[in-house]
């Protein structure tokens, strides 16, 4: 028989505001989900009003007057403003199927997770690549935001526990490995090759395979059949038989009066104002209904309004501070970034990384060398001072392609050539690196 008792308890909590919620989506929203939340909430809310807007063309096409090759997706028929206006990216943009983050947030609702760690899942569930996997700096991203590792270590055991087979996965060998787990009757042999032997058994090389784990021809080609018949991408089914991709920048980098400078792309959206009829209408209205529902779109339409203004002052600040950073590249002076990264410049700009963070999710920032995702600036040193990721492999692009094929330089080779220019890395971290770059192995580039 159970007992009923009272006791006393102290703990912390954090609520969120309404709209402190609604500044934080707005935050995050690309140009394309701020332009249509807009305009549902311009449908829904009579308070909030479409201002004449027909300054907007000719302030881009001055704008695009001075940096010629600007193309901010706002010409003709995309203004707001303008009557009959037609978005050709709506229809474009429908799924043919279910997002794979959608399919994995359905899975994760349905498991009753601690709050923490649901939302935590969530997140990691929208990071994932098309092919289903996890990059290994977005992880790392996490663990800047000094997120526990038990907590990040259970959110990736969890989405790798979810359906299909394989996603959450940060390497081709560990997608294969989840897929081979899963199986009641896979072979120890096929899972041991790909834990260990995967690139050998992609070159056909089998006498090292056979070697190393005193097997037989046989059993390695029935080991063979077996893994080729998993699916190296389980998030590819997800996607769309044509899906076209559509970027709109919403940060141009452009030099005027002989500076460059951010410009926010805001050219697309309405320009909204509180109505001064509903306004009016609330201070003379008896009716207490009709004055309770215009209090409360009086003040969604204000929170809004400075929602926009936050989105846009962050934004403006995160690109100034890209700019600032990344000066060498944008000016033409070289390719390669300088290192960067979250928490770098969140302690520049005094803000927390998770803002940042929810600020350059999804954004493009457009300029003369073409139109990059916001997070391509973000990359990280190599060692404690060296150059950044992405500098490296602008390196390492350099040596193969000035490589002679027919002795192609090996990894080894490659670390040491790299070693010779001041950036020391090791043999795997140039094997790592050549794969992200779609290099294959120097057997492989040999003619």
């Amino acid at each position: 028989m159970g007992f009923v008792s009272l006791k006393a308890e102290l703990r912390q909590e954090i609520k969120l505001l309404p709209q402190l919620l609604q500044s934080i989506e707005i935050l995050q929203m690309n140009s394309q989900e701020l332009l249509e939340h807009l305009e549902r909430l311009t449908e829904e809310n009579p308070v909030l009003e479409q201002e004449d807007a027909s300054n907007l063309y000719s302030s881009y096409e001055e704008l695009r007057r001075q940096a010629s090759w600007l193309d901010g997706g706002v010409r003709g028929a995309t203004f707001t403003h303008e009557e009959g206006a037609f978005y050709p990216e709506r229809g474009m943009m429908d799924r043919e199927t279910e997002s794979l983050a959608g399919f994995l947030c359905d899975q994760l609702e349905r498991k009753r997770l601690p709050k923490p760690l649901l939302a935590l899942c969530k997140y990691l569930a929208e990071l994932l690549d098309e092919d289903g996997r996890l990059d290994k700096e977005d992880l790392d991203g996490l663990r800047e935001l000094k997120l526990p590792e038990d907590l990040i270590q259970q959110a990736l055991k969890t989405i790798q526990s979810l359906e299909p087979a394989g996603v959450g996965a940060k390497s081709l060998s560990e997608c294969l490995t989840l897929q081979l787990q899963r199986k009641a009757d896979s072979s120890p042999i096929a899972l041991k090759i790909v834990e260990d032997f995967l690139p050998e058994l992609g070159r056909k090389h089998y006498g090292p395979i056979l070697r190393a784990l005193g097997i037989t021809l046989e059993e390695l080609q029935q080991a063979e059949r077996e893994i080729a018949a998993l699916e190296p991408h389980p998030g590819q089914a997800f996607e769309p038989s044509e899906q076209a991709v559509y970027v709109r920048p919403d940060v141009f980098i452009v030099e005027l009066d002989g500076e460059l400078k951010a410009v926010l792309n805001d050219f697309y959206l309405p320009k909204l104002s509180i109505s001064t009829y509903y306004t009016r209408l609330l201070k003379d209205s008896d009716e207490k209904e009709t004055k309770d529902y215009l209090r409360e779109k009086l003040q969604q339409a204000r929170w809004v309004l400075n929602s926009l203004d936050r989105r846009g002052s962050t934004l403006r600040r995160c690109a100034e501070a890209v700019l600032e950073a990344q000066r060498p590249f944008f000016v033409g002076e070289t390719s390669e970034l300088s290192p960067m990264s979250l928490s770098t410049l969140s302690e520049a700009m005094e803000l927390h990384p998770s803002t940042i963070s929810r600020a350059t999710r999804d954004k493009y920032l457009q300029c003369r060398q073409g139109t990059y995702s916001l997070r391509y600036f973000f990359s990280r040193a190599v060692g404690i001072q060296g150059p950044s990721r992405q500098a490296v492999k602008q390196k390492l692009l350099l040596l193969v392609k000035k490589e002679n094929p027919r002795r192609p330089l090996s990894d080894q080779q490659l670390c040491e050539l790299l070693a010779e220019d001041g950036v020391q890395v090791a043999r795997r971290t140039i094997a790592k690196y050549r794969m992200e770059l779609g290099i294959g192995p120097s057997s492989v580039r040999k003619r």
